[in-house]
């Protein structure tokens, strides 16, 4: 089970780091619109709406609940605080 949580793990950090770049992307997309200007700057913001955002928004879905499922498999609780005994406090 440890072989197939690392490899989905590895999976899920590649496919989001992707996601994020092609997410940044779009800025310099709309960055080049600002400068190109006129017909073609709507063109371009118009496909980076319309047809590329939807498509980094599901991918993305999919890979966080991908990535929930992964922890699920581990056993891990993420964003929970950990009760610490007396004795664990004393030592730090």
């Amino acid at each position: 089970m440890k072989k197939i949580t690392d490899v989905l793990k590895l999976i899920f950090g590649y496919g989001i780091m992707i996601v994020l770049f092609a997410g940044g992307l779009t800025f310099f997309g709309y960055i080049a619109a600002l400068i190109i200007g006129g017909e073609t700057a709507t063109a371009v913001c118009t496909f980076i709406y319309k047809s590329f955002i939807p498509i980094i928004i599901y991918a993305s879905t999919v890979l966080i609940l991908f990535g929930l499922l992964t922890m699920y498999l581990a056993g891990e609780k993420a964003l929970t605080p950990e009760k610490k005994t007396p004795r664990e406090k004393e030592e730090k």
